[in-house]
């Protein structure tokens, strides 16, 4: 088969591109800083509570989560509904600690 001298010939064609054009600058972000917001309400934090162990007391409940024994009372107040008597609390019993634990 030879070459057709009808046929133009292309052999010699070279591809590429070539433009003229600026070449624009790269975006800089080394400002951009990031965050999230939300307008949802929070949710309460469910309140702290206290498994009572045998041999303890609200005074030692309150000096070891409270950090100070004379906070007893403030046990006792959070737990009303279940308590009517400071000295009648039950191993196992579930006790709410004050919403300020601090």
């Amino acid at each position: 088969m030879g070459s057709d001298p009808n046929k133009p010939n292309f052999s010699n064609v070279q591809s590429g591109a070539q433009t003229t054009a600026p070449v624009p600058p790269k975006a800089d972000f080394s400002n951009v800083q990031s965050g999230v917001t939300s307008t949802a309400p929070a949710e309460p934090p469910a309140p702290a509570t206290y498994t009572v162990a045998k041999g303890d007391s609200l005074s030692k409940i309150a000096k070891k989560v409270l950090g100070n024994a004379n906070r007893w009372r403030e046990i006792f107040d959070a737990n009303r509904d279940q308590l009517d008597n400071p000295d009648l609390i039950q191993p196992g019993q579930v006790l709410k600690l004050p919403a300020d634990k601090a």
